[in-house]
């Protein structure tokens, strides 16, 4: 009998999260060493546009539930349980995500499977599921054997780079809609909008160039030569811990632990000491830049370009270098 794989993926806004796909990178790299077959699901309001999409992603098969187009606790809970029951999948991929820390725990501990969260790789052996993390906040990386037979396991972001995987013929990719029972008498909770928050409507998760800036810009009039940088290279401007409590900048451009992981190509870090708890929401970039005038930033240990000077003289200088 085969292995089955169940990624779940995730949306906002109407649109696929960048995270889904990277949740189906794992999924195939599970599939190919299980010689299973990797299966998504999705809960939205949309899933015909939504089952159209993934079926072209290199699946095997694809399972909608048209229930709603907000995230319920009680309902994702309900529904993933009610997926599982019917795939009897091995393992069950989800993005290590807001959503996910919500109901995930709730859904395995309703499937009695362990649960393994913030996977940055794994392997399946004679002995089963052993899965890559790290721990003490991202200072050790060690690794988790699962001796049951099947599991749920996170995915963190920017750790699993997409892929160009395509279904030769997406339309010989099954999209099965699944109608579970869903108890609304268990549902205890009611989701009647969401309120965006101060932003500029630039998701950093999602940019190819961030900008992030921290306490060495000492004073918030100070951002100006940030934000000029980040207009040079068409980049949103982010920011540590520091920035974002003392006000200067929305919360949803917190970098780190506490905030947002981003996986950009390029990372630009001003003026930021670079604490583990802002560098785990880095990781995944591709290239890091910092400029720093303290040489024993810990920011430099995990950068691949580093200027150790004052960042009032580097950064307008790198701005006008940028605008010739």
């Amino acid at each position: 009998m085969s292995t089955t794989i169940l990624a779940l993926a995730e949306h906002r806004n109407g649109k696929l999260r960048e995270v889904s796909f990277e949740t189906l990178t794992a999924g195939r790299q599970l599939a190919n060493e299980t010689d299973g077959e990797l299966h998504v699901g999705v809960i939205s309001g949309d899933v015909d546009r939504f089952g159209e999409q993934l079926a072209r992603e290199g699946v095997d098969a694809v399972h909608t539930v048209d229930h709603g187009k907000m995230f319920n606790h009680d309902i994702y809970r309900q529904a993933t349980t009610a997926l599982i029951d019917e795939l009897a999948p091995s393992y069950v991929l989800a993005p290590e995500s807001i959503n996910g820390f919500d109901y995930l725990p709730a859904v395995a501990e309703d499937q009695s499977m362990p649960l393994v969260t913030d996977a940055i790789d794994f392997t399946v052996g004679p002995d089963g599921l052993t899965v890559t993390r790290t721990f003490y906040a991202d200072k050790v990386e060690g690794t988790v054997s699962v001796e049951a037979e099947r599991a749920v396991v996170t995915i963190r972001t920017g750790e699993w780079p997409t892929t160009d995987a395509e279904a030769d013929d997406p339309s010989r990719v099954p999209v099965n809609s699944f109608d579970p029972d869903i108890d609304t008498a268990a549902v205890q909770s009611t989701v009647k909008g969401l309120e965006q928050i101060e932003s500029s409507g630039v998701d950093i998760t999602e940019a190819d160039v961030v900008v992030s800036v921290g306490r060495g810009i000492q004073e918030k009039e100070n951002l100006e030569i940030v934000y000029e940088l980040a207009d040079e290279l068409g980049a949103p401007v982010a920011a540590s811990r520091p920035i974002i409590e003392s006000g200067w900048l929305p919360a949803d451009r917190q970098i780190g632990r506490t905030g947002k992981f981003v996986a950009p190509d390029v990372y630009i870090a001003v003026g930021i000491s670079g604490a583990v708890q802002h560098t785990t929401g880095i990781k995944g970039s591709e290239t890091i830049v910092a400029i720093n005038n303290d040489p024993s930033a810990p920011i430099f240990d995990v950068a691949d370009y580093g200027v150790v000077d004052d960042l009032f003289d580097v950064v307008p200088a790198l701005t006008q270098r940028l605008a010739h």
